[in-house]
């Protein structure tokens, strides 16, 4: 495998599946198939998920909702999705660990940067969860904190998509897609991979990420593999 340790970024809305809100069962255990097959191939997987599909604290704040207060229950949707995540994954037969930024003693350990790493040397799946436990910072934030910090080879942002394009494929049906770019490139061609903070946050540290569909069966594998899938950016 071309990476030994990954950090697997989730949005919340994947987890909907076909639903319009909630956690849908099967996408779940789709999932959990997903991670098993490179879990079983000796990569070290750290996960971080969003909370879109329960709330999301800008949302909350655009409906005159205190923005702080937002964020706190978008951190606590967050934990739930890796509740499900947890059980999904230990239900086909991993190991996991569900870490937050904050402290729920009844379910999730606190994340400790040295826990963490151990966890992942043993082999286990540790699921960060509640973003960074701060106000104002994406989850997208928080999965490259965490990559950084405990020591990822990549960031893989798991998508509807299949990689970066000149524009929304969705919108625009002439949009093209790009197999590689480099940071600078998605800067000067103002192209959304991550919010400014993770984006920042992973240039400076020359952390890789690469955006892919998560939803297309073996493609996970095929990118810890190293084939071109999806989008690669790097320095």
């Amino acid at each position: 495998m071309k990476y030994n340790r990954i950090l697997l970024k989730l949005s919340g809305e994947a987890l909907m599946g076909e639903r319009q809100y909630g956690i849908d069962p099967q996408r779940l255990a789709e999932y959990a198939q997903e991670i098993k097959q490179i879990h079983d191939k000796g990569v070290q997987i750290a996960i971080v998920i969003g909370g879109g599909n329960i709330f999301r604290g800008l949302a909350g704040a655009s409906n005159g909702m205190d923005r702080v207060q937002g964020d706190y229950m978008g951190m606590l949707a967050t934990v739930i999705n890796g509740m499900a995540l947890q059980g999904a994954l230990e239900d086909a037969g991993m190991q996991t660990r569900l870490q937050t930024a904050l402290e729920i003693k009844a379910i999730a350990e606190p994340y400790i940067k040295r826990k963490a790493v151990r966890h992942l040397e043993k082999g286990r799946i540790v699921i960060f969860g509640a973003g960074t436990g701060n106000p104002y910072f994406t989850t997208d934030t928080a999965a490259v904190l965490r990559g950084v910090e405990v020591e990822a080879d990549v960031i893989l942002k798991g998508t509807r998509v299949d990689g970066i394009y000149t524009a929304d494929p969705e919108k625009d049906l002439t949009a093209t897609k790009y197999d590689t770019l480099t940071f600078e490139d998605v800067l000067k061609k103002g192209l959304n991979v991550m919010d400014t903070t993770a984006f920042t946050l992973s240039q400076e540290n020359a952390l890789p990420i690469i955006v892919f569909d998560m939803n297309k069966p073996g493609n996970l594998v095929k990118v810890c593999e190293g084939e071109l899938v999806g989008t690669t950016v790097n320095v």
